[in-house]
């Protein structure tokens, strides 16, 4: 499955340490998708390198009409984190159309590897 990784970025992030903490959980998270099997997506990942060309007043242009268009793309979601708006608003996307909504990583099946 293309597993959608959602969590705070900017939310409660205050300095731009606090976000790399933030986009770190869910890199972390990402990496434990992948070693289940899986191809882990996360939003923030796809739209920062844009508005690091198109220039950081662009960012609300593009940061969330990217991962939601990418909510779209995605078999299920991993939420993670603390509270963030957009990565609710991501995950409600995906409850909307029945597709699956996982909270934990051990919730994350793992997918048979061939030998």
């Amino acid at each position: 499955m293309w597993i959608m990784v959602s969590g705070p970025y900017t939310s409660g992030a205050r300095t731009d340490a606090d976000r790399q903490r933030n986009l770190d959980v869910m890199n972390e998270a990402a990496i434990e998708v992948f070693r289940r099997g899986h191809v882990p997506i996360i939003g923030v990942n796809m739209a920062l390198p844009m508005i690091a060309v198109a220039g950081a007043e662009r960012f609300d242009e593009l940061m969330m009409p990217v991962s939601l268009a990418l909510t779209e793309r995605c078999d299920a979601v991993l939420r993670v984190g603390g509270p963030s708006k957009g990565a609710d608003d991501e995950v409600e996307r995906f409850r909307a159309r029945g597709a699956l909504v996982f909270t934990r990583i051990e919730d994350v099946p793992v997918l048979a590897r061939d030998a």
